[in-house]
């Protein structure tokens, strides 16, 4: 097993990319059911008012890394974390992993317009990849949320990818895990939007210094501004208050 760390309650996973993989392949290759959650600053904030949500990651098998604030926070508590898998730019070698070994992949989230360029992207850089898709825009509870997990099932997916937003895209999986015939789901937040070209990823030099947050709030500071400018300061004064006074929630 991994060495873990507890960040506030929510416990992260020193995991590299190459062994999220291997778990990957281990679940399919044993016909399992399983989700591996990732955290990031914002989630491991949502955590401390969703209880629900913190219990959901802590229960995975796997919670792997994916925000270089997250690596500071670990520093800052003894432990150094390999590099953040962000699924925005590890689709690529994701879906490339899954071509080569016959795994199909289904997307799910993102606009229509949204899902159905990600797929045609993905479908050309993978001619042997076996991949479904259907857009976000759904009742996430009703008669059109049953067609939707329907349509996911009939494909049969090994991988599935559900891209809603946290905590949205956690408590969806939550609640119908137990129909979800997928054997491995993974969260992507706006991954769909990026693979299909909407958005933009941040220069390399940027995020890998941790600043791509920067670049996200620069492209959508409406709707991230309180994620970042209030929540980055809050979480780390609060890992700074489990270093040092021994608080966490």
């Amino acid at each position: 097993m991994p060495k873990s760390l507890d960040i506030l309650g929510v416990r992260v996973d020193a995991v590299t990319k190459e062994e999220v993989e291997q778990e990957i392949c281990r679940i399919i290759e044993r016909k399992g059911h399983e989700y591996l959650a990732n955290v990031n600053i914002h989630a491991i904030n949502i955590a401390q008012r969703d209880t629900a949500f913190r219990r959901f990651l802590n229960l995975s098998p796997v919670v792997y890394c994916d925000g270089e604030g997250v690596r500071l926070a670990a520093r800052l508590l003894g432990m150094n974390l390999p590099p953040r898998i962000v699924l925005t730019y590890w689709v690529w070698d994701l879906c490339a992993l899954c071509a080569a070994k016959n795994f199909s992949v289904f997307l799910l989230g993102g606009s229509e317009r949204s899902s159905k360029e990600a797929h045609r992207r993905l479908s050309e850089r993978y001619p042997g990849l076996r991949l479904g898709f259907h857009h976000g825009y759904f009742e996430k509870i009703g008669p059109e949320n049953d067609l939707v997990i329907e349509q996911v099932n009939g494909f049969q997916p090994d991988v599935l990818f559900v891209c809603f937003g946290m905590p949205l895209q956690e408590h969806w999986t939550e609640r119908n895990f137990d129909r979800l015939r997928a054997k491995v789901m993974l969260f992507g937040g706006s991954t769909i939007e990026y693979t299909a070209g909407r958005k933009s990823v941040a220069p390399a030099w940027l995020s890998n210094n941790g600043g791509e947050w920067i670049y996200r709030l620069f492209q959508e500071p409406e709707r991230l501004w309180k994620r970042y400018v209030l929540g980055n300061p809050v979480f780390l004064f609060r890992v700074l208050c489990q270093r040092f006074l021994g608080m966490r929630s």
